[in-house]
């Protein structure tokens, strides 16, 4: 053990250790779960700070040698997606309360996920997806208020168990052809030529696609999504979802993506962009909308596989905060309602900057960043993807990419429509205006959007 990148290195993880520890004995002295939301909060945003001081010192190391360690890109992605859960602490406390199991799983799938993010081996790289996923299902479960929540959480833990059979199975190749289960045996498969390498180097890729929602893998994710809570709608799409495209940026390492599995990586990517954008145009409420518009945003994040390593890495993490910290902004900015399954229905929307401008506004920030419209961030971030598979002499997905992009206008303008140009629903009679902590959430994701908007070109120089 390098007892210098275990203290220093992995301070993040000791921060959540200990916060989760912490809220456990909180939640036995005191029943009443009261303070737990603030001690969750600090928990995480001292782990996200260190991580931000370790990425940008260029701290580098192994704690565990060949199973865990942290460089510059393990500590900025661990970074982005620990700042990301922190609106969704906020918005937790409006949906689930203060007490109960939410902030001691929440804070134990962030765990499972930095663990993810550091892996040298398959070993911690399995240990540290299944930590992240498995609190998330329960986390569905708790979405008490909305009828279909058993059933998400029972379609959630189907999908997860699929990817995770797949990604055994994938594994257990790789470890016959390689004998042994470093993470640079998935580049070796993709570079050679021995046929049950190349197999499980797929399946492996395969089971990421599923974590990450990819058509054809996509069944059964926005009814989960939808059947969540609105907070844990937001978790899933936002910090999951850059947990498991990073934790498969990893696998990449230096690799040129060729061959087969470059050819899944333009089909199956480009498949997600155009049924995402497709599906989503005739959802009835904003949560299940969202769902297949991650679908598609995953997409444009796996086509930027296709790119040169130097510049992945960088069109990845900066699409990821684009689109994570926009995503949190519309679920943040959405008022609250007595019928939480009404909260979030088109229906309910109509009017809104009647009775809410500040809300109305956001949404709207928030849908025009998503289809990609410039100056705001998602435009920078798509640029840079189609950027790069251009560069990769990809030419003709990025097409197609840009095309299928276009087809997710539509369905965002909708909700402008809905929100500025209807007259005020009936339904909207049992709406509420959005409540402290969701403002202060919606807060935390406008500031970085503004930066991210305005000064584009001083963040990719930090990552």
């Amino acid at each position: 053990m390098n007892w210098n990148a275990f203290l220093v290195g992995m301070l993040p993880e000791h921060f959540l250790l200990a916060g989760l520890v912490l809220l456990i004995v909180h939640a036995i002295a005191l029943p009443s779960g009261r303070g737990m939301a603030a001690l969750a909060l600090v928990v995480v945003a001292a782990a996200a700070a260190s991580a931000l001081v370790l990425g940008l010192t260029g701290f580098q190391g192994e704690a565990f040698p060949g199973q865990l360690g942290v460089d510059p890109t393990v500590s900025l992605g661990r970074a982005v997606a620990l700042a990301l859960a922190l609106p969704v602490l906020l918005l937790a406390r409006d949906d689930l309360g203060d007490g109960g199991p939410l902030y001691a799983l929440l804070v134990s799938s962030l765990y499972g996920l930095t663990l993810m993010l550091g892996s040298n081996s398959f070993l911690t790289l399995f240990l540290g997806l299944e930590m992240m996923s498995l609190p998330v299902y329960v986390l569905v479960l708790l979405g008490v208020r909305r009828t279909p929540s058993a059933e998400a959480a029972l379609k959630y833990v189907i999908l997860g168990g699929a990817a995770t059979a797949t990604l055994l199975m994938g594994l257990a190749l790789l470890y016959g052809s390689q004998g042994r289960l470093a993470l640079d045996i998935f580049a070796r498969a993709l570079a050679g030529n021995d046929v049950m390498a190349q197999t499980g180097a797929i399946l492996v890729l395969l089971a990421f696609f599923l974590k990450g929602a990819i058509v054809p893998f996509h069944t059964w994710a926005p009814d989960a999504y939808e059947g969540a809570s609105v907070a844990v709608t937001g978790y899933m799409a936002a910090i999951v979802k850059a947990g498991v495209v990073l934790a498969a940026l990893r696998l990449f390492g230096s690799t040129v993506s060729q061959g087969v599995i470059a050819q899944l990586l333009v089909l199956l990517p480009l498949a997600s962009i155009a049924w995402g954008n497709l599906a989503a145009m005739r959802q009835p409420n904003l949560r299940r909308m969202m769902a297949y518009s991650s679908i598609a945003h995953a997409g444009y994040l796996y086509l930027a596989f296709l790119g040169a390593p130097a510049g992945r890495f960088q069109a990845v993490l900066f699409y990821l905060i684009a689109y994570g910290v926009m995503t949190l902004l519309a679920f943040a900015a959405l008022p609250g309602h007595r019928e939480d399954a009404e909260r979030d229905r088109l229906e309910t929307l109509q009017g809104l900057f009647h009775r809410s401008p500040y809300a109305a506004v956001v949404i709207g920030l928030a849908m025009l960043s998503l289809a990609g419209i410039p100056p705001l961030p998602g435009f920078v971030a798509k640029f840079l993807v189609f950027r790069e598979v251009m560069a990769a002499g990809h030419t003709l997905a990025a097409v197609f990419g840009l095309v299928g992009s276009y087809l997710g206008i539509y369905f965002y303008l909708r909700v402008i429509q809905y929100m500025f140009m209807s007259p005020l629903a009936a339904a909207s009679a049992a709406a509420t205006a959005p409540r402290s902590r969701a403002l202060l959430a919606s807060a935390l994701c406008l500031v970085p959007g503004f930066v991210v908007a305005v000064a584009p070109g001083w963040v990719l120089g930090a990552l």
